[in-house]
C-alpha cells in the first residue's frame, strides 16, 4: 500500500484544515443547543396544601407528560438529570372543588423550574378527584430488618421500637385495611454491639394518606452469647389412664446459649421438659423422646441430654 508523504507545508495545511474543522463542528454544536425548543418530559405528581377535612383519591396515574420551553442543552440532559422530576401541584381548591386545572397553576409552578426551563402545557391538563370520610388511625411499626451478627453474638432482647405506634390519615375504606406499617430496610453486617438507628418510615402508596410521625428510633439488642448447662426435671404428659409410672433419669441436662448479661438468670424454671406417654400407648415405644416446651426467648439449644428417657409402668 502506497504511503503519501507530505511535506512540512502541506502537513501544517492539513493541520490547519482539520483544525478549522473541528472548531467549526463545535460552534455549530453550541449555536443549534443554544436555540430554544419545545420538548416532552413525564413527571411525577406531588401534592401540596393537602385538604384537611376531604380524604380524596385520585382517578389518574401519578405520572403527567409536561411540554417544556427551553434551550437545546435542557433537552439534550433531561433525561439524565434528575432534578426537577416532580411536579408540585397545590390542592387548596379541593376544598370546594373535585378537579384541579393544571393550567391556571403554569405560573406558580414556572416559579420553581428557572427562567431557562418554562412549562407551556401539561397533559392531562385536568385531574379529577374521588372523594371519601376522612379518618386516623394507630397502627403498630414493623421494622424491616436483616442483620447478620459477628461469630459468637447474637440479638438478646425485643427491639425496641419508638414510638412503637404511628397515625395515619386518610380515606375510612383505606386505612380500615391497614394493620401496620413497615420501616425502611435496615441491613447490617458482622454486628457485634447493640444497634442504635432512626428509620424512615415506608412512605405511603397513595397522595392521599400521610403518616405522623415520619421515623422511628429502632434499638437492637445485641450481646455475647455462651453455652450454660441445667438440670431440667421431666414432666409426664397424657397419662389419661393415670397408670403408676416412673421415668429414669427424673432430670435431663439441657445445655443452651445464652447471652451473658441474661446468664445468670437462667435457671430450671424457664424451662419446661415433657415426656409423651401417647408414644408407648399409640406407637409401642420402648423410650419416651423428650421435648421442650418452655424455654426463654432468644435462647438457642445445643443439646439435650439423654434425649430420650426409660420408663416402668406399674399396672
Amino acid at each position: 500500500m502506497a504511503i503519501i508523504k507530505l511535506s512540512a507545508t502541506e502537513r501544517r495545511r492539513v493541520s490547519a484544515f482539520l483544525t478549522c474543522l473541528v472548531v467549526a463542528a463545535v460552534a455549530w454544536i453550541i449555536v443549534t443547543l443554544s436555540n430554544s425548543y419545545n420538548f416532552t418530559v413525564q413527571r411525577v405528581l406531588t401534592f401540596k396544601n393537602v385538604p384537611q377535612k376531604r380524604a380524596f383519591h385520585s382517578l389518574q396515574p401519578d405520572t403527567v407528560n409536561v411540554n417544556v420551553r427551553g434551550n437545546g442543552w435542557q433537552m439534550l440532559l433531561s433525561r439524565m438529570n434528575d432534578e426537577n422530576k416532580s411536579l408540585t401541584v397545590d390542592l387548596r381548591s379541593l376544598e370546594k372543588e373535585n378537579y384541579i386545572v393544571l393550567s391556571s397553576q403554569l405560573a406558580s409552578i414556572n416559579e420553581s423550574q428557572g427562567v431557562n426551563n418554562r412549562i407551556i402545557a401539561v397533559n392531562p391538563d385536568t385531574l379529577y378527584f374521588d372523594f371519601s370520610n376522612r379518618s386516623t388511625k394507630k397502627v403498630p411499626v414493623r421494622v424491616m430488618a436483616s442483620i447478620n451478627f459477628e461469630h459468637g453474638f447474637a440479638q438478646s432482647d425485643n427491639i425496641s421500637i419508638k414510638p412503637a405506634y404511628i397515625t395515619l390519615s386518610g380515606p375510612s375504606n383505606r386505612i380500615d385495611k391497614i394493620t401496620s406499617w413497615k420501616t425502611d430496610s435496615l441491613i447490617l453486617n458482622d454486628v457485634d454491639e447493640t444497634v442504635i438507628s432512626q428509620l424512615n418510615l415506608e412512605p405511603a402508596k397513595e397522595g392521599n394518606i400521610s403518616t405522623y410521625p415520619k421515623s422511628v428510633k429502632v434499638t437492637v439488642p445485641v450481646s455475647e452469647f455462651t453455652e450454660k448447662t441445667i438440670e431440667v426435671p421431666v414432666k409426664l404428659i397424657n397419662n389419661s389412664n393415670y397408670f403408676n409410672v416412673k421415668v429414669f433419669p427424673q432430670k435431663v441436662k439441657v445445655t443452651f446459649a445464652t447471652s451473658l448479661n441474661k446468664y445468670t438468670e437462667m435457671d430450671e424454671d424457664l424451662f419446661e421438659a415433657v415426656a409423651d406417654l401417647n408414644m408407648w400407648k399409640k406407637y409401642s415405644y420402648s423410650v419416651l423422646p423428650v421435648m421442650l416446651t418452655k424455654l426463654p426467648e432468644f435462647c438457642r439449644i445445643v443439646k439435650i441430654e439423654p434425649k430420650n428417657i426409660d420408663f416402668i409402668i406399674k399396672k
